[in-house]
């Protein structure tokens, strides 16, 4: 009986386990950066339940990256583009100041492969989406992209339309922090909402 009881106790705790892993976690609070840290000298603020990323005087590269590391999971997060709009998301990152290793999700104005893989110093461009799939992307408007990693296989959705999936081995060999970016140069603003990590 009490085989029975410590195996139904083992079963209900292995059934609670696997759902509070499939649970999305909010990364975002809608109220302050906790969870979060910043890198570089560019601006990273909350404003009406927003977060807002915005280039400073010093128009360099920065970052906003999450504490928590993640391997495989789905990311489900909207973006709204002012001005240049020019970011990204990165997964599987490590940062030492404004230097970032991993793998970004492209965020950039009409034309320029929105939802492609660019491996930051490293390979490069390793996937564009097709140019057809870039009237998906509302410039100016809310727009809802999911970067889902599982394995080896990245796959980049922009408001329901899928971008690219792309199978790198190396890519599944890591894990580390989310990031988001503002590129350098000046006059991005970029605002965020609903940001959402479900791991896999």
């Amino acid at each position: 009986m009490k085989l029975k009881a410590s195996l139904s106790l083992f079963i209900l705790l292995a059934i609670s386990i696997a759902t509070f892993a499939q649970k999305k976690q909010t990364l975002f609070n809608g109220k302050d950066l906790t969870g979060w840290k910043i890198y570089g000298t560019e601006k990273w603020y909350v404003e009406d339940g927003l977060l807002v990323c915005e280039s400073g005087p010093d128009k360099e590269y920065g970052y906003l990256g999450t504490e928590q590391k993640f391997k495989d999971f789905e990311l489900t997060l909207e973006f709204k583009q002012e001005a240049n709009g020019n970011s990204g998301v990165f997964f599987h990152s490590s940062i030492e100041g404004t230097k970032i290793a991993g793998w970004q999700a492209e965020v950039a104005p009409p034309g320029s492969s929105t939802g492609g893989i660019y491996e930051s110093y490293g390979r490069g461009w390793l996937i564009k989406p097709a140019p057809e799939k870039d009237k998906a992307l509302k410039m100016g408007e809310w727009n809802k992209m999911t970067v889902k990693v599982v394995g080896n296989q990245v796959t980049t959705y922009l408001n329901g339309t899928e971008m690219i999936t792309l199978n790198d081995e190396k890519i599944g060999g890591k894990d580390g922090c989310i990031a988001l970016q503002i590129h350098s140069g000046g006059g991005i603003k970029v605002k965020w909402r609903k940001i959402k990590i479900k791991q896999l």
